[in-house]
């Protein structure tokens, strides 16, 4: 498969493919993430498939709200021009250390 053809699933089921941990794959109700190919990658590397219910977008509020933060407080305001992805990862978990641990959170 050249690069071009290869997707943030092929990715993720290449980095876990050794690993005895298998991460939850949580997605809306999108035609391509119901289109048998992709249903069937997931089934062959046993990786757990979520989805959010029919027209209950509560289901994923809680990932949209942490994103839209997460852009708007990390990653809009910088320039990454001249980031290496390792510096991204870094930056990233670094972020989502501190919004888990140490940010204040309201009642």
């Amino acid at each position: 498969m050249d690069i071009c053809s290869r997707t943030m699933l092929d990715a993720a089921i290449e980095t876990v493919a050794t690993s005895e941990m298998k991460p939850v794959i949580h997605s809306d109700r999108g035609a391509h993430y119901r289109w048998p190919g992709w249903l069937q990658r997931l089934h062959n590397a046993k990786l757990i498939r979520s989805m959010s219910r029919k027209g209950c977008s509560p289901d994923n509020a809680a990932c949209e709200g942490f994103f839209g933060r997460l852009k708007t407080e990390m990653f809009y305001p910088r320039n990454w021009q001249d980031v290496s992805v390792d510096q991204f990862i870094q930056t990233v978990d670094a972020y989502i250390r501190w919004y888990n641990e140490k940010r204040i959170k309201h009642p």
